[in-house]
């Protein structure tokens, strides 16, 4: 199969070929693979080959709905037995996983054959995947320009048309925000849906989970039934999965929902001209569909949810670092200043207060309930912006001098509580402001490509749904992708 075929078709669409003996998962293998040998060197998006493995595997007789369908797995917690799991960080680049991750084992299962594993930046903790380690990922639509994070190399490979679907994850917007900017679809599955084992009961309290980036609707909605179809007997949810699969609510029409708009930043921070008219775009073509749209927001305290989230987030990277030094013997200087900073960040916050933090997930997660009581869904910009350039995020020479320094004399704790700190942290969060909500409250949302710049730079919307609302999610993204179709554009690279 040459590349132009295998291009037309997206994940399901191959496997049928597959299971008819039209084209062998070989053929489908070496095209995926000369694919990334073309393009990957200006992309920076696969970080691990793993060429041989898939060779083998695809050599084998295989079984289940994505069987011999090409695949990568995001280069974070997606752990693949006998593989480097490198996070992004200089402290595990030699860091050899022991078994497979429970969302690993269910894409086998389910048939995929894993070829490579995609860059992230350092431990997941940016919107953008720039890595000291592997270096920076490229948006295949303007290689000057980020992927978005921190799933960028899964972004960016599908994108290029290296794989139609890729694995993923998100924490703060990681699925969403690199759909966002490569025009893609992704959904951020609810809080305990996907398993998160067996290294773990689940992640960030709940707030990250795993999923898949993808070119069409039909694809994530079929790749949520692999992942979900049984309960993990481990982990802490027994999850109320619908009677009816993700992949026929993805076939049936949404009704008519009604959903509240909004393109205020959560933060007060600015919000570009061209996110505000993608919104717009979204809202117009909603009522032309029979929706009933409106003007409406939840009243969450965003400025408060922002400090919440870093306050989860900064003690998430602390203990990461602690433990992979406690079992490495990794150095301070094995890892990012940017995630050293994070972790001293953490250390001034004490028990209680951290506690406390926790504890008003429960308010933001009621007050965007009382939302969806009136709304169907939320309308807003996925991220604030068009994609940032490469580099653009990088921490002012300034301040990492003042924390290089700090960190050298421990008073680390003086640094976070100046002005220029928290200016940063904002600033950090202003392009991405809109992703954390359905995170700590573990509501689904979803980004859809609905939007291109003046300058031809994807823009998504995000749409986020009330307590396991993946089915209406899906049967509007299908909607949406029917009326306004976007799976057969490709970037000239």
């Amino acid at each position: 199969m040459d590349y132009s075929e295998y291009r037309r078709f997206d994940a399901v669409g191959l496997a049928e070929l597959v299971a008819k003996r039209e084209v062998s998962p070989a053929e489908l293998l070496e095209t995926a693979i000369a694919r990334a040998e073309q393009v990957n060197g200006r992309l920076n998006a696969i970080v691990h080959r793993m060429y041989d493995i898939a060779r083998k595997r695809a050599a084998t007789e295989l079984s289940g709905p994505f069987a011999g369908v090409p695949f990568l797995l995001k280069d974070l917690k997606q752990d693949y037995e006998g593989v480097r799991t490198g996070a992004g960080s200089r402290a595990l680049r030699d860091h050899v996983a022991t078994r497979h991750s429970a969302v690993v084992q269910r894409w086998l299962d389910a048939g995929l054959v894993v070829f490579g594993r995609t860059a992230t930046p350092e431990f997941g903790t940016k919107g953008i995947t720039e890595s000291a380690a592997t270096g920076a990922t490229r948006n295949p639509w303007n290689l000057n320009h980020t992927p978005g994070g921190s799933s960028g190399g899964s972004a960016a490979a599908v994108a290029a048309g290296i794989v139609p679907v890729a694995g993923a994850s998100d924490g703060g917007g990681s699925i969403r925000i690199p759909a966002a900017c490569c025009g893609l679809f992704g959904l951020k599955p609810s809080r305990g849906l996907v398993p998160s084992g067996p290294e773990h009961g689940e992640y960030l309290h709940g707030a990250a989970t795993d999923g898949v980036v993808s070119r069409t609707v039909r694809d994530t909605a079929a790749m949520l039934d692999v992942l979900v179809r049984r309960p993990d007997p481990g982990g802490p949810y027994l999850p109320a999965v619908p009677e009816t699969s993700y992949a026929e609510s993805a076939r049936r029409a949404p009704g008519t929902l009604r959903i509240g708009f909004t393109t205020d930043s959560p933060l007060g921070t600015p919000v570009h001209d061209e996110a505000v008219a993608a919104v717009q775009h979204a809202a117009t073509l909603l009522d032309k569909l029979g929706h009933e749209v409106e003007p409406a927001k939840p009243e969450v305290d965003g400025v408060q949810l922002a400090r919440d989230f870093m306050t989860m987030w900064c003690a998430e990277t602390a203990a990461t670092i602690a433990e992979i030094k406690r079992t490495t013997g990794a150095s301070d200087e094995d890892f990012e200043l940017d995630n050293r900073l994070l972790a001293a960040a953490a250390r001034a916050v004490r028990a209680p207060e951290y506690v406390t933090a926790r504890n008003r997930w429960n308010t933001h997660t009621r007050a965007l309930a009382a939302f969806h009581e009136r709304y169907d869904l939320l309308l807003t910009p996925t991220i604030a912006r068009p994609p940032v350039r490469i580099g653009e995020l990088d921490t002012p020479p300034l301040l990492r001098h003042a924390g290089e320094a700090l960190l050298k004399l421990r008073l680390t704790g003086l640094l976070v509580k100046t002005k220029a700190w928290n200016d940063q942290i904002l600033a950090n969060l202003a392009p991405v402001p809109f992703t954390q909500l359905a995170n700590l409250t573990g509501r689904p949302a979803m980004s859809v490509p609905l939007y291109r710049t003046v300058g031809g730079l994807p823009l998504g919307v995000q749409f986020v749904g009330g307590l396991g609302s993946e089915p209406t999610l899906l049967a509007l993204a299908s909607q949406l992708e029917a009326e306004q179709p976007w799976a057969d554009a490709e970037p000239v690279l």
